[in-house]
């Protein structure tokens, strides 16, 4: 049975602090691996790298239940004090089954990951209670600009309350107050009609991409809402949209698909695919705003 969201940010972390490293999905580049480490330990972390995440099982960083016994390791260990990814790509639902969820509710901290790992995250949400955060993977920061890396260590540290969409485009006016929940859109998809899909009444709905046309787009979200996956939503705000192919069609679609729920859509946070990859604690209370283009966690 899903339990209600305590809708609390995760606990602020400190310098010193160790970060567990997993790895739910695909197979992952080495050495983007060791640059994102070198980057995580100049910000003051520890980084704990447990060998099984370098096992390999066709394009997987090894079977599902090492993967999936990987997290649980760390959510019982008390010396971890957060989780991040190593890489997206494909497989962290294949894990859900194996997850021990009464673990990671007994043990919150926070876990970070974004794209494939959006399954996890909702899960997380879903199942426990706890709130998560919609951040960079490892591998993301060996190449990842300053603004990416700045929002992280304020996110994990507690001091990040509230972004500006510097370039956002209103799509619907208004203003909105609810839970921060959302991720990748083809991963969100696959979740529906599993005993892990989402719940989103009552919140502000994030979204993102990367690599599908308009059209797929288009056919995912419509599909969601066939399917009442918005029904009681409060908003929409929209991430990067990246190697999407048409996608000048983006907004026009997000107009069509939302128009019947009369919510504020605003576009252009930079947060997933996108250059800049800003962090987002999601299962906490946010409120949005389009003419000031801000969210603030409340």
């Amino acid at each position: 049975m899903k339990i209600s969201n305590r809708m609390k940010r995760p606990t602020p972390l400190k310098s010193g602090d160790i970060l567990g490293v997993c790895a739910p999905s695909a197979r992952f580049d080495t050495e983007k691996l060791n640059k994102g480490i070198h980057v995580l330990k100049n910000l003051g972390f520890e980084v704990k790298v447990p060998e099984e995440i370098f096992k390999k099982k066709r394009y997987l960083a090894g079977d599902d239940v090492l993967r999936a016994n990987v997290i649980n390791k760390l959510f019982s260990d008390s010396d971890i004090d957060g989780i991040i990814c190593a890489r997206g790509g494909f497989g962290a639902m294949r894990i859900l089954n194996h997850l021990n969820w009464n673990c990671i509710k007994q043990n919150p901290k926070p876990f970070i990951g974004f794209s494939d790992n959006t399954a996890i995250l909702l899960s997380i949400i879903g199942e426990t209670g706890n709130s998560v955060i919609h951040g960079p993977n490892v591998v993301s920061f060996a190449s990842a600009p300053e603004k990416t890396i700045d929002s992280f260590y304020k996110t994990l540290m507690g001091s990040l309350d509230k972004i500006e969409v510097m370039d956002g485009q209103i799509i619907k006016p208004g203003k909105c107050t609810g839970v921060l929940k959302g991720g990748n859109i083809s991963t969100i998809s696959h979740l529906l009609g599993t005993k892990f899909q989402p719940d989103f009444k009552n919140t502000v709905l994030f979204l993102e991409d990367i690599g599908e046309p308009a059209y797929k787009i288009d056919r995912m979200l419509t599909q969601m809402k066939m399917a009442g996956l918005f029904n009681g939503i409060r908003g929409v705000i929209t991430g990067a949209f990246k190697k999407c192919d048409n996608d000048e069609y983006i907004e026009e679609i997000l107009s069509e698909i939302f128009e019947e729920y009369n919510v504020p859509i605003l576009s252009g946070l930079d947060s997933g695919h996108g250059k800049v990859n800003l962090s987002l604690c999601m299962g906490a209370y946010i409120k949005m705003d389009t003419i000031s283009s801000r969210i603030h966690w409340i």
